[in-house]
């Protein structure tokens, strides 16, 4: 028994050296080949965020860490090699100096800090790092390439990059003497960072109040208010940034957490004037219309004063687009016709039951 352990164990410890060998000789080609260098690295990046196959599953876990490992690996149960390559790194820091070395030898190039951060993450905060000059250039490094790997999945609604969310939230800004290790500024940006893909990744609502008590000090604190005003700033900056559908409206059905939260005057007609930017058709934002009825929800959840108001003088000024009426008129008409019909049919069936209760009766 010991002995297929001990061999298991060879055998993963062999696959991911091999694989180590296999990124530090696609960063030196990068390195030596300026015209070949940003297919190269894309490649990598590609790479490393690629879901682990079968067999080499099978080469780098046992059958019972196997499950563990699937039941664990994020909301769309995928493990990818960059998770693999994280744990080892921190099991085995001295295996990744030299790609390290080649990383920041290509520290200006396109994809090298999706790269670090992929695979350094845990090794970050994890490993000692004696080099505080390096150490702020790691902590910049990682949010910068965090923020661009999160916008992949914004664009692709899917959340492969989901594992290292979780770890810079749970295990990084909620463990404050890790989140120490890197610089005062890189804590700022770190915790913008994600304040803007919180409600993306659908982490529990109880993460919200422990996160917000965790925030850095901002030295605009005076002007713009407390930890909740500046996550709600940054939630309403990245609502405008979203093209894509789906993800739009799945921020705006997470946005019944911020019900409650105390925020200054000023943020909250800055969170009202981005919901009421989704309110209307075309410009600036051209959301659709189901778009459209999820800002009004939202808006009406979070802002119920005044909530009657704004819908007459939105129904006023959609009065003067012309061009917008016969699609409105349109969709009055088929939403009164289902409403009827759902009526009728909720008479019927119910007029059906209340027959068969008196034919049992």
């Amino acid at each position: 028994m010991e002995t297929m352990q001990q061999h298991s164990a060879d055998r993963r410890s062999t696959y991911l050296a091999a694989l180590t060998l296999e990124i530090e000789r696609k960063l030196q080609k990068a390195l030596i080949s300026p015209r070949q260098r940003p297919e190269l690295l894309q490649q990598l990046f590609a790479d490393v965020a690629l879901e682990v196959e079968d067999r080499a599953r099978d080469m780098i876990f046992k059958k019972d860490e196997d499950k563990i490992t699937s039941a664990d690996d994020g909301i769309e149960n995928h493990l990818c090699f960059y998770d693999v390559l994280a744990d080892y790194f921190v099991g085995e820091p001295e295996n990744g100096k030299h790609i390290l070395d080649l990383i920041v030898q290509l520290w200006s190039q396109s994809f090298v800090s999706h790269i670090f951060a992929l695979i350094f993450h845990k090794w970050l905060f994890e490993v000692s790092v004696e080099n505080s000059e390096m150490l702020l250039r790691y902590g910049s490094a990682l949010v910068q390439g965090a923020t661009n790997v999160f916008w992949i999945d914004i664009q692709t609604n899917r959340k492969r990059f989901f594992p290292l969310f979780s770890y810079l939230l749970q295990e990084v800004a909620l463990v404050p003497y890790r989140s120490n290790k890197i610089s005062l500024q890189a804590r700022r940006d770190l915790c913008l960072l994600l304040s803007r893909f919180l409600f993306f990744y659908n982490l529990a609502d109880d993460l919200l109040e422990k996160f917000l008590g965790q925030f850095p000090g901002f030295p605009n604190a005076f002007l713009v208010g407390g930890p909740a005003d500046i996550f709600v700033i940054e939630l309403a900056d990245q609502l405008q940034k979203l093209k894509v559908e789906p993800v739009l409206l799945h921020y705006l059905s997470r946005m019944s957490a911020l019900k409650g939260l105390e925020l200054r005057m000023t943020t909250s007609t800055r969170l009202k004037a981005c919901l009421y930017s989704f309110t209307s058709p075309g410009g600036p934002m051209y959301p659709t219309r189901v778009v459209r009825h999820a800002a009004w929800d939202t808006l009406d959840l979070l802002f119920p004063v005044g909530q009657y108001p704004r819908h007459i003088i939105s129904l006023f000024f959609r009065l003067l687009y012309p061009w917008y009426w016969p699609s409105s008129c349109w969709n009055f008409i088929m939403t009164c016709v289902r409403t009827v019909v759902f009526y009728i049919l909720r008479i019927i069936g119910s007029s059906w039951e209340n027959m068969r209760k008196s034919k049992d009766s």
